[in-house]
């Protein structure tokens, strides 16, 4: 039964962690159905971000949280006036931003490899917390428990974006229908905009606390966390944010007891959740929710 609490615990712990690697790819596809192929990617700039920092200037990479929100922000909104007007005039956006966004994620992983070198490389646990704490008697290590909080807190922030204030409330507007929020004087690309760079934001401290959940990085895990991304999105509801937190905390329980009693199939997980999922509920877990809210 030990294994059987720590494997529930830490699937917890990273449950949280994965839904925040989801929920910004979930917000931009809510706002402007359109696919961020590249949303990995700039995970793994975050992370190299708070490695830059930490290896550099030897300063703990938390600190660069506030710096990676502003920069991804702006960023965020220069990827939006770039790109996405000029996919929504298309005949079909969707598709195109799956080919463009698949574009963005080579040129990043491109100049990722050129900047910061094929090698992997880590930031020591010890710099966000030593030791461990006790769960349920279970000893879980202290920059997991850190990461979960530092997760929740800002998932905190995007529900009281979306729900309390007034471009949250323009924001589910645009996600329920572009036409009608528009006719009722929101505008439109100015929230959109707005959506993408804190939807790339959340990518970016994301990437900050991805060397304590899933260990090194290297310019090519943008690919594989791209597509935990989707079967985490897809998992809760594809368009619905909240949604987002469900899809992590099943993802993370799954993937924890895979490693756990099954390591070798663990990374299965991803695929086989997707596939079961778009078999058995297309709309997510959470689907019917999303359309009616």
């Amino acid at each position: 039964m030990e294994l059987f609490f720590y494997a529930l615990i830490s699937g917890v712990l990273f449950g949280i962690f994965f839904a925040l690697v989801g929920i910004g790819l979930n917000l931009i596809f809510g706002v402007m159905r359109m696919v961020n192929l590249a949303h990995g990617d700039f995970i793994m700039l975050g992370a190299f971000g708070a490695w830059l920092i930490f290896s550099k200037l030897n300063i703990n990479p938390l600190w660069s949280i506030p710096i990676e929100i502003v920069v991804f922000m702006i960023v965020g909104f220069f990827v939006y006036y770039a790109f996405v007007p000029r996919l929504s005039k298309s005949k079909d956006p969707e598709m195109l931003s799956f080919i463009l966004f698949f574009g963005v994620a080579q040129v990043i992983e491109a100049l990722a490899i050129f900047a910061f070198g094929n090698n992997q490389k880590s930031i020591p646990f010890s710099t966000l917390g030593q030791g461990s704490v006790t769960i349920l008697s279970q000893s879980i290590p202290l920059a997991w428990l850190i990461s979960a909080i530092i997760s929740l807190i800002m998932i905190g922030f995007i529900y009281y974006y979306l729900y309390h204030t007034r471009m949250g409330y323009a924001t589910r507007a645009i996600m329920s229908s572009q036409e009608e929020a528009a006719s009722v004087g929101i505008s439109v690309s100015k929230i959109s905009a707005f959506a993408m760079g804190i939807g790339l934001s959340l990518a970016a401290v994301a990437g900050v606390l991805a060397p304590f959940m899933i260990g090194s990085i290297d310019p090519s895990i943008g690919s594989s966390l791209t597509t935990m991304s989707f079967a985490i999105v897809v998992i809760g509801s594809l368009g619905n944010p909240i949604g987002t937190i469900l899809g992590g905390i099943i993802y993370g329980i799954a993937m924890m007891f895979m490693q756990t009693y099954l390591a070798s199939w663990t990374n299965l997980v991803p695929y086989v959740i997707l596939i079961l999922i778009l078999l058995v509920k297309p709309a997510g877990l959470l689907g019917k929710r999303v359309r009616n809210a």
